[in-house]
């Protein structure tokens, strides 16, 4: 046998936890009964439950006493406070997001890539009184699939952007036609030229989205900055402004991150 293709002891145990903490995480306070996150990560019930309650074990998660949801542990509060150290720049990046939505009058948001994922950590809204709700702390997309995954993977080297679209050929199927390989490139190659990323309400009907890669030290596309508004907000005529708006801020926080040596 290929020692490549081995499979590591206890690999698929550890990801299948890895991804039901990954869905507690985005919860919220109500959290997810354990239906609903067998069904979300496409387990049994009895193998959730035994995870789950593994996981309790450790701390990693909670169990509500008066619902039975599940939510997250105190140890994965005490393991994130550790991690921000290094990977956390939401306090360096909140003012700056504060003033995209303060100039813009739309909800801004930064997100951060974790995996084949882009992670929403800090939502302000704008003045504007119609808005958009697609997207608030701790929501998830794909790489590709919002304004801020699709700024990121527009600007991943070639060869992991040919790596991420062999890792999920369900996209189109998950998320739409609009996000069948072939579009989804053309998309790649406008956010490339444009520098900006733009989302005309592909994942949800009339809601449209702008983002903005943002990089670490050695150039890589770790965060985004976004917009996110009503259709009538991003006509034809508004959307240049409102991208140069965002790649200055966008410019602004890579800056403070290069200062930062992260």
């Amino acid at each position: 046998m290929d020692p490549s293709r081995r499979t590591v002891p206890g690999a698929q145990s550890v990801a299948r936890a890895a991804a039901l903490l990954r869905l507690v995480t985005t919860a919220g306070e109500d959290g997810f009964s354990v239906a609903d996150l067998a069904r979300r990560a496409d387990l049994t019930r009895p193998t959730t439950h035994r995870l789950l309650s593994a996981l309790r074990r450790e701390g990693l998660v909670d169990q509500d006493e008066n619902t039975g949801a599940w939510i997250p542990g105190p140890e994965l509060y005490l393991m994130g406070t550790v991690a921000a150290s290094r990977y956390d720049i939401t306090a360096i990046a909140r003012d700056i997001v504060r003033s995209l939505a303060v100039r813009t009058e739309e909800s801004a948001f930064l997100s951060v890539r974790r995996g084949d994922e882009t992670v929403c950590l800090i939502r302000e809204d704008g003045a504007f009184p119609i808005r958009s709700f697609v997207l608030s702390e701790g929501v998830r997309f794909p790489l590709g699939v919002a304004s801020a995954g699709l700024a990121i993977l527009a600007f991943l080297p070639s060869h992991d952007v040919d790596a991420y679209f062999e890792r999920h050929p369900e996209l189109a199927e998950k998320h739409g036609a609009a996000h069948a390989e072939p579009r989804l490139r053309a998309r790649l190659r406008d956010t490339h030229a444009r520098g900006y990323a733009l989302n005309p309400g592909l994942i949800v009907e009339g809601s449209y989205g702008l983002g903005a890669a943002v990089f670490t030290r050695s150039g890589h596309p770790q965060w985004a900055l976004s917009l996110t508004g009503v259709e009538f907000r991003f006509s034809p005529e508004r959307v240049p402004e409102l991208g140069r708006t965002l790649l200055a801020h966008a410019h602004q926080l890579s800056t403070r991150v290069a200062a930062g040596a992260r």
